[in-house]
């Protein structure tokens, strides 16, 4: 092997990609080093829940589609994001207990491996990915690889702490109200989240929903890249984002226009506090925008400010959990009990069997109207919106646990974390978290770039100035191979 594996362990999706087409890696050589980096590393981090080494291996050894990833190792993400005839668990312990098998390869799997991507394994995820920790009661506490006091955020906090810790370069991930680019603030990556409709979803969730998958990563040319190798839509798909600026790996390094941006660097909620390292750090890249030439002013859609978002978000957000147990007594083919899921997820659950189908209709109503409302912030002349990631710097692991005496602490203490993020999945539109700074005692944090639905090019081109001039990918956890 020409290079040595901190050597490889450093390379982004893309880098490894070239050094095995090159001859001086093979696949079987790659993914054998992320096994034994998942081996040597996640008794610390807790990342991985599923293994899948025996057949990674035979994949690597085998006929690879000729993608533009072929021989890359990558982790999925423990929910819907499924391998046919593999482990699929939801971070839920009754499926974890019958080794629940998916009968299906998802649509996104799919482009995952015709890109040609090698699956090693599946990452820890909160039980069905429905709150901003990943500490579920089924496979225990991920750990971040800045500092394991600290969590990892959620629901992709498995594939952070993987790819920070470099057992794979990158991982995919899912957002259904900042699950992409909360984790991947917390652990010093970059996240972001497609427009809706952007990426295919099926066959077991939809892409007019409040969830979008994409990856979370070290690169702004990875997060194109790979979004140009899944961004293909299928038949069935609800929703397909109009195509701006594609190939996005075209838009890496490209100079973009000199853009108004809007800062929003105070609290969305009079009932919540924004800690002062997110307004530092928010001000701090506010700040090297207007070096780039960009102007940055103060605003953001006033319809934002509406407190009554927070309870139609809810509405639909319980909602989904009592389908959820719904589809989860499918699968175990009887019905679901207490004693089959965690606390939080039952009581949330149970305030969704109580939500009438007209509130749930009204709230999708009224959140199409707040959709229509914010984009006319970005017809009238703006072209991008920074904010903080989150509210306030990682969380150590056990603060957003449920208690006997918090059983829905869970949720309630998710919602600093998604405060800034959760408006966009209501909206569809594209936003990234990327990782310019610190908190005062050394964890990452991140800003959040939304751009205008479709607009993921935007994003990219701003996000490559930022990096040019940061450097972030040089920044390596404390535990990395």
């Amino acid at each position: 092997m020409a290079l040595n594996d901190n050597e490889i362990s450093r390379l982004d999706s893309y880098g490894l990609a070239e050094v095995i087409r090159s001859g001086d890696v093979s696949p079987v050589e790659a993914v054998q080093a992320s096994i034994d980096r998942i081996e040597r590393l996640d008794g610390k981090l807790n990342a991985v829940v599923t293994e899948r080494f025996e057949r990674a291996l035979n994949d690597a050894a085998g006929d690879i589609p000729d993608g533009p990833f072929k021989g890359v190792p990558f982790i999925l993400k423990d929910l819907w994001t499924s391998s046919a005839d593999e482990p699929m668990h939801l971070g839920n312990k009754a499926l974890k207990e019958i080794n629940y098998i998916s009968a299906v390869e998802s649509d996104l799997s799919r482009r995952y491996r015709e890109a040609g991507f090698i699956v090693v394994g599946r990452s820890n995820t909160p039980e069905f990915g429905l709150v901003g920790t990943t500490e579920p009661e089924s496979y225990g506490p991920c750990r971040n690889p800045w500092n394991t006091d600290y969590g990892t955020g959620g629901s992709s906090g498995g594939a952070a702490a993987a790819v920070a810790s470099g057992m794979v370069p990158s991982a995919n991930a899912s957002d259904g109200g900042g699950s992409i680019r909360i984790p991947a603030a917390m652990c010093g990556l970059v996240g972001l989240k497609p427009s809706r409709g952007r990426v295919p979803m099926g066959p077991k969730q939809e892409e007019w929903g409040l969830s979008i998958q994409h990856v979370v990563c070290h690169t702004m040319r990875d997060a194109a890249g790979i979004l140009d190798a899944t961004a293909i839509p299928t038949m069935g798909d609800g929703v397909v984002a109009p195509k701006h600026g594609q190939p996005y790996l075209n838009q890496v390094g490209a100079p973009p226009d000199k853009l108004r941006i809007g800062i929003w660097n105070e609290s969305p909620r009079e009932d919540l506090e924004i800690h002062p390292d997110c307004q530092r750090l928010t001000r701090e890249t506010a700040e090297l925008l207007e070096k780039l030439g960009h102007i940055v002013e103060e605003a953001h859609p006033v319809v934002l400010d509406d407190p009554a978002i927070g309870g139609r978000f809810s509405a639909i957000w319980m909602a989904g959990a009592n389908l959820t147990l719904r589809n989860l007594s499918k699968i175990l083919q009887r019905e679901v009990t207490v004693d089959d899921v965690e606390i939080g997820t039952w009581l949330m659950a149970q305030a969704g069997a109580k939500t009438s189908g007209l509130e749930v209709l009204q709230a999708q109503a009224d959140m199409g109207s707040m959709r229509r409302s914010t984009l006319e912030w970005w017809e009238n002349g703006w072209d991008l919106l920074l904010t903080p990631t989150t509210l306030v710097p990682p969380p150590l692991v056990g603060e957003l646990v449920s208690t006997e005496d918090e059983p829905m602490r869970n949720s309630l203490r998710s919602i600093p974390y998604a405060a800034f993020t959760s408006p966009f999945n209501a909206t569809g539109q594209p936003a990234i978290s990327l990782p310019t700074g610190f908190s005062s005692n050394g964890l990452p944090i991140g800003v959040q770039l939304v751009a205008a639905y479709g607009r993921e090019d935007l994003l990219i081109q701003v996000g490559s100035q930022l990096e040019s001039e940061i450097q972030w990918s040089n920044n390596r956890a404390p535990i990395h191979a």
